[in-house]
């Protein structure tokens, strides 16, 4: 859920670099002894309530080849809808249930992997609900300001179809790059949703 910042002004962009895995996943790179695990990578506990859910992909670049040193961070609401932040006043978030996660993409085949809780449905401020989704950021060396975009889910189709942000896009044939379709994996339900930066096939981002 985005923070508001009221009391400074965001400092200047600049790029993320070849570096950002041993600020924010040292673990990962193979420099031990910072904390015991990466942060990002554990978002449900056993008591956590929901549907337990896959959700997978890969990050593309202009030439259509998937990037190995991205980083993802996936926000999102609890099975019954909530948001584990101080600043959502509708009740209570699923304490066993983060709500947040952040993994890079594999060095060999670029692929990005989370297990989590399919998200329940939201309001737009003005009321009307929104589909379930899950924010998606991403960052990697070259990209001076995060790209932010939305996973929908492939089964939702009524709730996709009156969702108040899908309705925004205005060329329709790009709303598919939101969409992320369903198949089982492991015994789960697994979502797979590829990033295209540019081509033919861009997925759509959001200026937030």
């Amino acid at each position: 859920m985005v923070q508001p910042l009221k009391r400074r002004k965001e400092s200047p962009s600049q790029t993320a670099g070849p570096y950002v895995h041993i600020g924010t996943n040292p673990n990962w790179v193979e420099i031990t002894g910072v904390w015991q695990g990466d942060l990002g990578l554990d978002l449900v506990a056993p008591e956590a309530k929901g549907e337990r859910i896959l959700v997978k992909g890969r990050v593309f670049d202009g030439a259509d080849q998937p990037l190995t040193d991205a980083l993802i961070e996936i926000w999102q609401a609890d099975a019954a809808g909530l948001y584990n932040s101080p600043q959502d006043k509708r009740g209570q978030a699923d304490p066993h249930f983060v709500g947040w996660g952040r993994q890079p993409t594999d060095a060999r085949t670029g692929e990005f992997r989370f297990e989590t809780l399919k998200p329940g449905r939201v309001p737009f401020p003005d009321g009307r609900l929104m589909a379930p989704h899950i924010t998606v950021w991403v960052v990697a060396r070259g990209i001076n300001i995060g790209l932010h975009t939305r996973l929908y889910f492939g089964d939702e189709e009524k709730a996709n179809a009156e969702d108040p942000v899908l309705l925004r896009i205005e060329h329709r044939a790009r709303v598919k790059t939101l969409v992320a379709p369903r198949s089982e994996e492991q015994g789960l339900p697994c979502y797979t949703f590829d990033i295209h930066l540019q081509g033919p096939d861009e997925t759509v981002f959001f200026d937030i």
